[in-house]
């Protein structure tokens, strides 16, 4: 059984970084799929940047290329998401997928999901 566990998110400055990680247990890792998503208050869920199973390819939903970046830490089953330059739309809560089947675009699909963790970004 898998499970997912996200580190805690914050409370930051427009501009600042803030860097997000998810640790997952059991063995579905190196070769599958990982995510994330975020939620933000009265909107939908929607993906933010997936990465693939080896060898690990990242994608990104147009909003966030080239101030996001997601990675792994296979030796450690480890997901990342460093965050920079975190703008006011960027809050939400922040979710980590785990045991993704497949991405497609920047979704990740079919996999298990963190808890969530809050992200706020102030002007």
């Amino acid at each position: 059984q898998i499970q997912v566990v996200e580190s805690e998110g914050g409370s930051v400055q427009a501009g600042d970084s803030l860097s997000l990680s998810c640790t997952i247990s059991g063995s579905r890792f190196t070769n599958y799929a990982l995510g994330w998503y975020r939620q933000a208050p009265g909107k939908e869920r929607e993906g933010v940047a997936c990465i693939t199973a080896i060898p690990r390819v990242g994608y990104y939903r147009d909003s966030v290329k080239g101030r996001f970046t997601i990675s792994t830490d296979d030796a450690k089953k480890t997901l990342y998401l460093q965050m920079d330059r975190l703008k006011p739309d960027d809050t939400a809560k922040y979710y980590c997928v785990a045991g993704a089947d497949y991405c497609s675009n920047f979704r990740a699909y079919n996999g298990i999901w963190g808890q969530g963790t809050q992200v706020t970004v102030s002007s």
